[in-house]
């Protein structure tokens, strides 16, 4: 997944999948990039066969790879290096038979809520920021608060950060920014007042192709509605038309089918983007390329050197007001069914055929398909009690007024599940997820088997978990990766220390590490999918969760009280020793 561009394809790639401008990993990473020239060719050429398709299926044709194969060798044949983009060498994406220029315009449903506020309109900016957007582009709040067009910009405003660098000049690359916002307000159900937004999103278009894109920041229950009517009255008529889907995916396999078989209705599968946003995280992006690139890795990634696999997610911190959020899904569905779940399978699928979407996407399926479901002896849960600490009183979840009193609902849980293939056969995949834990912690760790006959075990006495490799990918804070190796102490005698060979990603890489949702908003405008969960996949994800939740409620099973700021439940302890594991954030050096 290598680029050779450190900065975002120009407006001529839009609508072309980043995977299918590379080739593969036989050479240097800069003949991984394409002339843009003749994607933008290819571009205009789609566009041509699409214009008439109805207003919702909008999509492009997938790209052949072997003619971008050949044009990009033969440029380097020839003495050249492939394009890379620059903020001097925008290209316009032209329609070389109409003529015409395209657009993209970007609504924000939801515009007035935390998520669209903190997260979507700042990674917007970001990739406005970095010359990543097409010149061409339109940015439109919706919600049913009234507002105008300059509240809304003073409202984004305040969450906007030129964090990446200070090449240009910020408060002017704020006011271009705040300029291509505007603000509608209307019904979420109202097909009359999404007919009043295509109106304005076409003068803002101007005769241009229009490609269309709706995030849906808003809760799950009016994501139908919300569909319905800007596919009846706002899709595009000439260009495509594509929309994010933020979870939760339903509560259970039930739920979730109806959501996308309603979906179904209004969209075509290629149009539905169901975004999450773990998946387009620095270091769980660089899974693949760890695993795939590097041969000193791929032979071990099986049991016969694997021990265990380790999926943590801490927060120091508990619901903090978005009790009556939490309350109705738990920490099972809100993080392990699918932030750690699609980590899971990114790390255990068998190599992809290509780094095409439906290629990777085909592999994390299998992958799903070959685990058994979970049952109640898998699983241990907690929920976090009052706890007082240095003169600081922290409260319980249940003292959360959004919180309904004797609420069951785990804030913490812990799993062991397995795949049941010959890569995999017996391995434990365990899983931890926690608020109100000591501290604030997203990581894999793989830690691998003892070394046959070790010469040096008596240096570590009995602790052979001490003696053990264990590769550490530290997904947030502070991203690293880290392989622990056994070591001789320097000095006469013979002592053993365990050391880390560490690749750290702030004290390595200068460039700041794109926030999540940029890298997905940027994949969404572009069409590439490969971070996105197609409904098969999330089928799967399902099947596994849906008969150990529903069995948590229907025997109403009281989670394991721990306080505030602990390490969790002690059950989470024991269920580890029960497959012959430790947890390896437990150990003496945290």
């Amino acid at each position: 997944m290598a680029v050779s561009c450190p900065k975002c394809p120009p407006p001529c790639c839009f609508g072309v999948p980043r995977t299918h401008r590379t080739t593969p990993s036989s050479g240097p990473s800069f003949l991984f990039s394409l002339p843009k020239r003749e994607l933008a060719k290819r571009v205009s050429s789609r566009r041509d066969k699409n214009q008439n398709f109805g207003p919702i299926c909008m999509q492009e044709a997938v790209t052949p790879v072997s003619t971008a194969k050949e044009s990009s060798l033969k440029n380097v044949e020839n003495g050249g290096l492939p394009t890379v983009c620059s903020d001097e060498s925008r290209i316009k994406a032209v329609n070389s038979t109409s003529g015409k220029e395209s657009t993209v315009s970007i609504t924000v449903v939801g515009a007035s809520g935390d998520l669209a506020k903190k997260k979507i309109f700042p990674a917007l900016f970001a990739l406005f920021y970095e010359g990543c957007l097409p010149e061409h582009f339109t940015i439109f709040g919706y919600a049913r608060s009234k507002m105008a067009d300059a509240e809304l910009r003073t409202m984004v405003s305040k969450t906007l950060t030129c964090r990446i660098d200070k090449r240009e000049n910020c408060k002017d690359k704020m006011e271009q920014f705040l300029e291509r916002c505007f603000y509608h307000s209307g019904q979420y159900d109202s097909e009359g007042d999404f007919a009043e937004l295509d109106k304005k999103l076409r003068e803002h278009e101007a005769g241009r192709i229009s490609n269309r894109l709706f995030y849906l920041s808003i809760p799950p229950n009016i994501f139908i509605d919300v569909v319905k009517c800007a596919s009846k009255s706002a899709s595009s008529l000439n260009g495509w038309t594509r929309v994010i889907v933020e979870k939760p995916f339903g509560r259970d396999s039930e739920s979730s089918a109806a959501l996308t078989r309603n979906l179904k209705q209004y969209l075509k599968e290629d149009q539905i983007f169901r975004i999450d946003h773990y998946l387009g995280k620095e270091l769980v992006e660089n899974l693949s390329v760890l695993r795939f690139s590097n041969l000193v890795f791929e032979p071990l990634w099986s049991r016969q050197y694997i021990r265990n696999v380790q999926l943590i997610f801490s927060e120091d911190f508990g619901t903090e007001g978005r009790g009556g959020y939490f309350d109705n899904y738990g920490i099972i569905r809100d993080i392990m069914q699918n932030h750690l779940l699609q980590i899971l399978a990114l790390f255990a699928m068998e190599t992809p055929v290509s780094l095409d979407a439906e290629d990777i996407r085909n592999e994390k399926v299998k992958v799903l398909r070959s685990m058994k479901p979970l049952q109640l002896d898998d699983i241990v849960i907690g929920q976090y009690k009052s706890h007082t600490k240095g003169g600081i009183t922290y409260p319980a979840y249940t003292d959360d007024k959004t919180v309904p009193k004797g609420s069951l609902t785990p804030t913490f849980a812990a799993a062991a599940l397995f795949i049941n293939n010959a890569r995999w056969d017996g391995v434990p995949f365990l899983m931890k997820a926690g608020k109100a834990l000591h501290t604030q912690r997203a990581e894999i760790r793989v830690q691998f088997r003892h070394v046959p006959g070790n010469l040096y075990k008596r240096s570590f006495g009995t602790d052979l978990d001490r003696a053990t490799n264990e590769l550490v990918i530290r997904v947030q804070p502070d991203e690293a990766i880290y392989l622990k190796i056994n070591n001789k102490i320097p000095g006469l005698g013979m002592r053993l220390d365990r050391s880390n060979l560490n690749l750290h990603y702030a004290a390595r890489y200068s460039k700041e590490i794109p926030d999540a949702y940029e890298r997905l908003l940027l994949d969404a405008i572009e069409g590439e999918r490969r971070l996105f969960i197609r409904s098969d996949e999330l089928d799967a994800a399902w099947a596994l969760f849906t008969p150990l939740l529903k069995g948590l409620e229907e025997k109403k099973i009281a989670p394991e009280l721990y306080p505030y700021g602990s390490r969790g439940p002690v059950g989470a302890h024991y269920l580890a020793a029960k497959y012959n594991v430790r947890w390896g954030d437990l150990s003496a050096e945290h």
